[in-house]
């Protein structure tokens, strides 16, 4: 085999989840062919709120980094996620479940939904919340992960779900894991970049105690500022403040309280919205609000008078500019995290972008002569993952009713991008959604969240009509009967974690 293009050398730039979660794969893919660097300091720190994930992170942890589920769970102080709650988002007293899993089940070419439609139009079956697993689990409680014995095609066979759980100890049991697989970490602020005369490329950074760290590749982790990717290398930055104008957060954690649920809350507020993320020792709050709307001292005040119970701490406030970077991968810098981008966390997507980056990486991992070829699909394919998830959140914001703020009047006012007026103009019409490519959110979740939020189909497909009206009913019926028998089976989320997932005290 050849080495002598090889990459041996990997300097990763930054802790936290984003920098243990790359050093961590690299290590265990790439193996003792490459000598991994993690730099970090003590006195910088990191934007560990409390994470609410997607259930792509199951793949991640288990298959590709062969975490056990158990104690992950345990060891982060998590609990289960089985979706979002939204509450006033339509309007005010509005409520419903985005869940993670399919609807029903697809019927020949049609989705389940098309089928309910028909019946739900005619007020003959109740909302689309009653017709999949997570959505009549999440609010009862309950909890399970699926039904080894259920027929292939079943809704409970394979049941999806998530985790929340603390970002600051899943990064302190990455670096354990990172650290037995041959991660070095240096200590240490970074004071200086060195780059190559000939091509810009990052040859070696230097730390306050003078020691230089060199490297063929580095991963950018260093959070908003890009040390890298933005402040070395100049690479731009798309704002997307316009279409998502939240820019500054304030978080708190608060006494847990039980039951504990199932799912991650989101509450609009009058200028934003907060997220309550219940783990197993506290609970995670924060007021996400755009301060043309709002100031500082009214979020704060909002947050803490608005939580289930005692706040553990001051309310740390947190800036930003929702966008992207030009470029995701800039010369010899791949840029993951908070480095690459910021899309607010209203669909819990932070974890699941910075994965997916590091899963591409490995897919296009380079040679030492960096084929130019290979960094501009990464950057494709970041660009339009970024755009999509970007979309599917500023429909939360634009499918609105509200009027009652101005932030709330600008929101259900504001243009659009041409990608999504397109996806609702077509389901308006007659509920349909066709997924662009490999966009992360499938027809699922566009579907709750387009019904969730009002915007209600004039009509259905025309193929449901050669259903039998007999079978349709028994169809449609028949699901919401089955999965309401189920779940009334499974044991309470807080059984399930108490039984099986309890983690020590804190």
């Amino acid at each position: 085999m050849n080495t002598l293009n090889r990459i041996n050398h990997i300097t990763v730039v930054g802790g936290g989840s984003a920098g243990w979660m790359a050093a961590t794969a690299l290590a265990t893919y790439l193996g003792k062919g490459a000598t991994i660097r993690l730099i970090e300091s003590e006195e910088i720190g990191i934007v560990g709120v409390g994470e609410a994930s997607v259930p792509h992170i199951k793949l991640f942890n288990g298959q590709w980094l062969g975490i056990d589920e158990a104690e992950f769970v345990k060891r982060t102080q998590g609990t289960v996620k089985l979706g979002i709650q939204f509450n006033d988002w339509g309007r005010i007293g509005d409520s419903y479940i985005h869940g993670f899993g399919a609807i029903g089940r697809s019927m020949g070419p049609l989705p389940f939904h098309q089928f309910w439609l028909k019946q739900f139009l005619a007020g003959r079956a109740p909302d689309i919340g009653h017709y999949t697993p997570q959505t009549v689990m999440a609010p009862q409680g309950r909890f399970a992960p699926g039904d080894r014995n259920a027929p292939p095609h079943s809704p409970l066979a394979d049941i999806a779900y998530a985790y929340h759980f603390d970002a600051t100890l899943y990064a302190r049991y990455l670096r354990e894991l990172a650290e037995q697989r041959g991660v070095q970490r240096i200590e240490g602020k970074i004071v200086s970049v060195q780059q190559r005369a000939d091509d810009g490329h990052i040859e070696s950074v230097t730390l306050e105690s003078g020691q230089v760290v060199e490297g063929e590749l580095f991963i950018d982790c260093s959070g908003f500022r890009g040390l890298l990717i933005e402040q070395t290398l100049k690479t731009g930055y798309v704002d997307w403040t316009h279409w998502l104008p939240c820019d500054r957060a304030m978080a708190v954690p608060s006494a847990s309280v039980e039951p504990i649920t199932p799912y991650t809350r989101a509450t609009a507020r009058a200028a934003g919205w907060q997220w309550r993320i219940p783990l197993q020792h506290r609970i995670g709050n924060g007021y996400v609000y755009s301060s043309r709307h709002i100031s500082d001292d009214e979020a704060a005040a909002t947050l803490l008078a608005n939580l289930d119970g005692e706040a553990l701490a001051e309310p740390r406030p947190l800036r930003f500019t929702t966008g992207m970077r030009k470029k995701f991968w800039n010369k010899n810098v791949v840029a993951l995290g908070l480095a690459s981008g910021f899309l607010e966390p209203l669909e819990s997507t932070s974890i699941y972008l910075a994965q997916s980056g590091i899963t591409r990486l490995l897919s296009l991992f380079p040679k030492r002569d960096f084929n130019p070829l290979l960094a501009a699909r990464y950057n494709r394919e970041s660009a339009f993952e970024y755009e999509r998830v970007r979309d599917f959140l500023i429909l939360h914001y634009n499918a609105t009713e509200r009027n009652d703020t101005p932030f709330w009047d600008d929101c259900r006012t504001m243009s659009i991008p041409d990608s999504l007026r397109e996806a609702v103009e077509l389901f308006r019409a007659d509920g349909r959604y066709f997924r662009n490519g490999e966009d992360f959110f499938a027809l699922p979740s566009w579907v709750q969240v387009m019904l969730g939020q009002r915007i209600m189909p004039q009509s259905y497909h025309p193929i449901v009509d050669e259903m039998p009206e007999d079978k349709l009913i028994e169809q449609v019926d028949g699901m919401r009967a089955m999965l309401a028998h189920a779940v009334a089976s499974m044991p309470t989320h807080q059984e399930w974690i108490n039984r099986y997932w309890k983690a020590s005290a804190p």
